[in-house]
């Protein structure tokens, strides 16, 4: 089967199923949906077995699409770690940047145009991945996390906290069952992201409101935020996201808070840089570095 795997056609579809739409995964390879399209069916006539349910104005992953994207996913991170091992040995060193993909299409990649327009002669690689990465072993120059810190063995540079809000379409701002007080989300569909902390869940955030009468494990699940973010954007429910990844969302009007600023939790976790040891004396790192703080702050 190695001989033959078709591998624009699994890339493709792992970004497809990430964003769970094939315009966005368009965006993010630089080709047009209908290759997207044409490469995902060409992979499902290939193997016989359909990867997506597509609905009117959304994709759906089957199970069968659903059990193979995290494998594909690390397999292709592999292949792009041994890609840039291999273009390490000659060249102009690049910048790689551990990165979730989430986060990385949410926050950072809309902002570094800033950072290129500062530092042209900085080549950039953005290694989309949430596995663990050792900075210190050189697996990355940079690593950008969503935790508890505590981070051993590495430099940690503190980026901002999180906080967790309810967002939706405007369109649920009104109509037959408007939201106005978190009571009123018993008449809408909940989008749950499987977030690592588990305080962030829907459960804990309407205990903490006082609702009693939302049930907070039904909806959809997303183990990516920019899935529930897209769900979202199309009006197919509420999201519990955080407010840093959705600010551009929230101020161009995309998106609305229902309940305000003041229902707004915030968590133990935040987002971390992590660079190895001593890289101060490393330019490249001493520049995202800087870019980064001053941008997050």
């Amino acid at each position: 089967m190695r001989s033959h795997l078709p591998l624009n056609a699994l890339r493709a579809f792992e970004a497809a199923a990430r964003h769970l739409s094939f315009k966005a995964a368009a965006e993010e390879l630089h080709v047009t949906p209908a290759a997207i399209s044409q490469q995902v069916k060409a992979l499902e006539d290939q193997l016989g077995v359909a990867v997506f349910v597509r609905l009117t104005r959304a994709l759906r992953l089957t199970d069968a699409g659903r059990e193979a994207l995290p494998l594909i996913t690390e397999g292709l991170d592999q292949l792009a770690e041994a890609t840039d091992r291999i273009m390490a040995h000659g060249g102009t060193r690049s910048l790689t940047i551990s990165v979730s993909p989430s986060f990385g299409a949410m926050w950072l990649v809309p902002r570094l145009d800033g950072f290129y327009a500062r530092h042209p002669e900085i080549e950039i690689r953005l290694d989309g991945t949430d596995r663990r990465v050792d900075v210190a072993r050189g697996e990355a120059d940079v690593a950008i996390r969503y935790g508890a810190g505590g981070y051993a063995g590495v430099r940690v540079d503190h980026l901002f906290d999180q906080r967790n809000t309810p967002v939706c379409h405007p369109d649920l701002l009104t109509g037959s069952n408007p939201l106005r007080k978190p009571a009123d989300l018993r008449h809408h569909t909940l989008l749950h992201v499987n977030w690592k902390d588990r305080k962030a869940s829907w459960r804990m955030w309407l205990s903490a409101a006082g609702v009693t009468r939302v049930d907070a494990t039904k909806g959809p699940q997303f183990n990516q935020e920019s899935m529930a973010v897209e769900a979202a954007l199309e009006g197919q429910g509420v999201a519990l996201l955080g407010d840093r990844l959705v600010a551009d969302h929230l101020a161009a009007g995309r998106l609305q808070c229902p309940f305000g600023d003041e229902m707004r939790q915030g968590l133990s976790f935040a987002y971390y840089l992590l660079s190895k040891k001593g890289s101060e004396t490393d330019a490249q790192v001493s520049a995202f570095r800087s870019w980064i703080l001053a941008e997050a702050g």
